[in-house]
């Protein structure tokens, strides 16, 4: 078993690992908790009261945290040169067709979202061995298959991310920085658990969240009250 850092021991003791505390004070508590040199990433894990092998209990969909993600989101724009100009006002950060296709075909994934057109994903079809793991293919669903390349390119890089209810029932989702104000961090982890009880799936029968736990890169979970997420400002 590896041995506790002092950091990490001061932290675990800050925690109460019995208590529930509301979204403002875990997102006061994470804060304090975080001890590592760099801005770590904040993140929310929520398990849902559904079975994801069933098709009609599937959880997935988007939410524009409305402080952003902190993160300097990189983004291929894959489009026909009449949308070029577009992608490029939005902020994309590399833009393209054929050449990239071609640099993805030979292993390049140095982005973090993939904008494209419906006319082109018949070309990236032969890159999902590359794409799918990697949780880069396009999907109408997430927005990321869109006409509207602008307001796409320009909803991820203010914050826009998709989430997917994962084998075990979690939805994983970064939702800050330790950088963050607590109040900020605070709106994004309601804004993407509202966002989840809307998505509430109609065959999920009895308590449909189960559980929520805040945390930072290396810091301890902090349990959030599953019953006062929404009304705790």
């Amino acid at each position: 078993m590896a041995k506790l850092t002092k950091k990490h021991k001061e932290a675990l003791s800050k925690v109460d690992a019995n208590n529930a505390y509301s979204v403002a004070e875990a997102s006061k508590l994470v804060k304090e908790v975080s001890y590592t040199k760099f801005d770590a990433s904040v993140d929310l894990a929520v398990r849902l009261n559904v079975d994801p092998r069933k098709a009609n209990q599937m959880v997935r969909g988007v939410v524009t945290l409305p402080h952003g993600t902190g993160k300097d989101v990189k983004v291929l724009a894959l489009v026909t040169p009449d949308k070029e100009a577009e992608a490029k006002e939005a902020g994309a950060d590399f833009i393209g067709l054929d050449e990239y296709l071609d640099k993805i075909k030979n292993g390049w994934t140095d982005v973090d979202v993939i904008i494209t057109m419906p006319s082109v994903m018949g070309k990236l079809g032969p890159l999902g061995r590359v794409l799918g793991p990697r949780g880069l293919m396009p999907n109408p669903k997430t927005g990321t298959v869109t006409m509207d390349i602008g307001k796409a390119v320009s909803d991820v890089k203010s914050g826009k991310i998709d989430f997917k209810v994962d084998k075990t029932g979690i939805i994983h989702a970064a939702i800050g920085r330790a950088s963050f104000a607590p109040e900020q961090i605070a709106g994004n982890a309601r804004e993407l658990i509202n966002t989840l009880v809307k998505l509430k799936p109609t065959a999920a029968k009895g308590v449909y969240i189960k559980s929520i736990y805040l945390s930072s890169t290396m810091s301890p979970s902090i349990m959030v009250d599953t019953k006062r997420f929404a009304d705790d400002k």
